[in-house]
């Protein structure tokens, strides 16, 4: 169990993150900041302003949140505490009266857009995307009628708290759409090796020639630790300089994983430990 006293998050309140930070047991009596971004949440976490930040990082139906996965892969190092799985289930919402043959455009997070595209073809196929940092963003935004946006793809709970009209409910494309979080703080805290734990990295590829990333599998493959996720991102240095991030399941404690990193340092000396702890079931609470 992670103790922290005050907790950032990705606001503003209402957001499926928050509904994940309140599952930490003691997060909802603690302060709770949100932030407007992933990357300011954890260099609230840097600053010491937070003891520690609850950001998106893995959605089942888009994969890796990119802009969690590039935050935590530089900067000051960071450690994952643990994670929480949050159902995903969304909203159209607007203000009270608007009707759902007269919105245009919807604003929404790229992702809930993504998950929700089916549809609005088939219901409202002339409406257009209108990007927001969040779902709850998105909501709150309708309070001003010059958003430029007609309704929000938002949480069922952020549109009753703002007494939005719901013109249609459960319109994710995929019913059992999960997205997983994550607990991060500064690294002077290792969660206790559990026996079925999970180690998340970051492994930047040096040098990039044939069979580079054979040789980083390698050193999971002739140890017998399996990967559960793996996803290449660009580093933004130039075209083609990519790391890769991953999770592995073990703990850093455990010697054929602690045995692996030893073997990647060899090949990535920049390789990023970002923390070993205990993941949760694949079906949430």
């Amino acid at each position: 169990m992670t103790r922290s006293d005050s907790y950032a998050y990705l606001g503003p309140e209402g957001t499926f993150t928050e509904a994940a930070l309140l599952q930490v047991p003691g997060a909802e009596d603690a302060r709770r900041v949100p932030a407007s971004t992933v990357g300011a949440a954890l260099d609230a976490v840097r600053s010491g302003t937070v003891d520690a930040a609850m950001v998106p990082i893995e959605n089942s139906v888009e994969g890796g949140v990119s802009a969690t996965l590039d935050a935590i892969a530089v900067g000051e190092p960071l450690r994952i505490l643990r994670e929480e799985l949050v159902p995903i289930t969304f909203v159209l919402a607007a203000r009270p009266g608007t009707p759902l043959d007269a919105v245009r455009r919807i604003a929404t997070h790229g992702h809930a857009w993504a998950q929700c595209r089916n549809w609005v073809d088939a219901h409202i196929r002339e409406a257009e995307y209108f990007p927001a940092s969040s779902t709850a963003a998105a909501a709150y935004g309708l309070a001003d009628t010059d958003a430029g946006y007609d309704a929000a793809i938002c949480s069922p709970l952020v549109a009753g708290r703002l007494g939005l009209a719901v013109l249609a409910a459960d319109i994710g494309d995929v019913t059992d759409a999960v997205t997983r979080f994550v607990l991060v703080g500064r690294p002077d805290a290792l969660p206790p090796r559990t026996g079925a734990d999970k180690t998340t990295l970051v492994i930047p590829l040096p040098d990039d020639h044939p069979g580079a990333l054979m040789q980083i599998l390698d050193q999971f493959a002739a140890r017998g630790v399996n990967l559960s996720r793996i996803e290449s991102r660009p580093t933004g240095h130039f075209l083609g300089d990519y790391f890769f991030s991953v999770d592995a399941d073990g703990h850093v404690e455990d010697a054929r994983v602690a045995d692996a990193l030893k073997g990647l340092h060899r090949i990535s000396p920049g390789l990023r430990f970002l923390g070993s702890y205990a993941p949760r079931s694949t079906s949430p609470r």
